[in-house]
């Protein structure tokens, strides 16, 4: 008897949880610690001063990513629970018109009438919330919410690349720290943006160029404030 292979295949899907979160974090880290730097060190401040911004940028930024991604994500997790108790009580009160509802789904995606209804009679059987979870609210284990690790993984991801252009400011001499700055820094996000775009299956150069492209606007802005007015902020 010729067994049947499972051919295992690995999505990029799979990982958008974290993912999402750590781009983030660590872009940033990137952008607005680089910024920082830039405008402060053209305001024509000292070395000293430069890093003391830079460092309170980095601990600051890094707690606010950590609390605005637990609390955003927190409150997509509150409503994704509040849907899956609405229709765990229409599953009980409801059974024939929330069958129906799942019918109507995989037509509308395609399937024959009677197949369609079979397909929904078969996943209701096995586990109804799950079906209606995944097919009527587009809830799925891959995208569910998970506040705690969207809020650690933004906050260290954070901290990584705000310690980018930290260390750029400690090698670089003084006059030349605005440019060494800005060219690390983007080189850093060059390279952040391949690596996810790696991870996520996605275009490298696309995202290589859309991170680059932001990153040096929000620089250039930045320096132009500091020279503006010649004074550390």
């Amino acid at each position: 008897m010729t067994r049947l292979k499972i051919h295992g295949e690995r999505h990029a899907v799979s990982r958008i949880g974290w993912l999402r979160a750590a781009v983030l974090g660590a872009n940033d880290g990137i952008v607005s610690t680089a910024s920082l730097i830039v405008g402060v060190a053209a305001a024509a401040a000292s070395r000293g001063d430069i890093l003391l911004t830079g460092v309170a940028g980095l601990v600051a930024g890094a707690m606010s990513m950590a609390a605005g991604e637990y609390v955003s994500v927190s409150s997509q997790s509150d409503t994704e629970s509040a849907d899956l108790d609405r229709e765990r009580a229409e599953l009980a009160k409801l059974p024939e018109q929330e069958l129906a509802e799942l019918t109507a789904i995989y037509v509308a995606r395609g399937l024959d009438a009677a197949l369609a209804k079979q397909v929904a009679e078969k996943l209701t059987q096995t586990d109804a919330v799950a079906a209606h979870a995944r097919d009527e609210l587009g809830i799925s284990e891959h995208m569910s919410a998970r506040p705690i690790q969207a809020a650690l993984t933004s906050a260290a991801t954070f901290a990584v690349g705000a310690a980018m252009p930290l260390a750029a400011v400690i090698f670089a001499p003084l006059p030349l720290l605005v440019p060494v700055v800005s060219a690390a820094s983007l080189g850093f996000l060059a390279l952040l943006g391949a690596i996810g775009a790696r991870a996520g299956g996605a275009s490298v150069w696309r995202a290589t160029a859309r991170v680059t492209f932001w990153g040096a606007l929000a620089m250039a802005a930045t320096a132009l404030i500091g020279k503006l007015f010649g004074a550390t902020v």
